[in-house]
């Protein structure tokens, strides 16, 4: 299913997610990112919003700037912070310090080559622990992403995309005729 076919089969009371998903997938929508890192991010929120139509469909949209490579690497983050979100979003919400004093010996050996610049992987990472909803990573992952140059703008933009594609996942997935 295309992008164009997905959008349109969303249902009349999503007319607002229709629109803005337009906008946000557009280089104007999605201000202080460039092509590269707009398509990165809603890659990695597709994955993250669990919709397999949406995932190809943003796949095939991505694909038209990003190498192989960067298509991992937005894979990467996804999968990266499925498991670092559940960990550090339990960690900080157990609210006993001991925690947060603890090594989490996590393998995250992607880190050093993820297939994406620095910056696009942290966008990434913060679009997918937006959806995923942990503070703690987020917190991380603004921080670092504004240390390296990226806007409010910027950061706002990435948060759109991933709450937008998050709510076309949904929408689409319970707008689907039973099997």
């Amino acid at each position: 299913m295309s992008l164009t076919d997905l959008r349109n089969a969303l249902p009349d009371y999503a007319k607002d997610l229709k629109l803005n998903l337009d906008s946000v997938l557009s280089e104007t929508g999605a201000a202080g990112l460039d092509g590269r890192q707009l398509r990165a991010v809603a890659f990695a929120s597709a994955i993250a919003g669990r919709h397999a139509p949406l995932v190809e469909a943003i796949k095939a949209f991505a694909a038209e700037q990003l190498s192989a490579d960067e298509m991992n690497g937005a894979r990467a983050a996804a999968a990266i912070m499925a498991m670092n979100n559940i960990y550090y979003r339990a960690t900080h919400l157990i609210h006993n310090d001991e925690y947060g004093t603890m090594r989490a010996g996590l393998r995250m050996n992607i880190l050093a080559n993820p297939g994406l610049d620095k910056v696009t992987f942290e966008l990434c990472s913060l679009a997918v622990s937006a959806i995923n909803g942990c503070g703690a990573c987020l917190d991380s992952h603004e921080r670092t992403v504004r240390e390296h140059g990226v806007s409010a703008q910027g950061v706002q933009s990435a948060l759109k995309i991933a709450a937008v594609l998050h709510a076309v996942a949904v929408t689409a997935e319970q707008a689907q005729p039973a099997a």
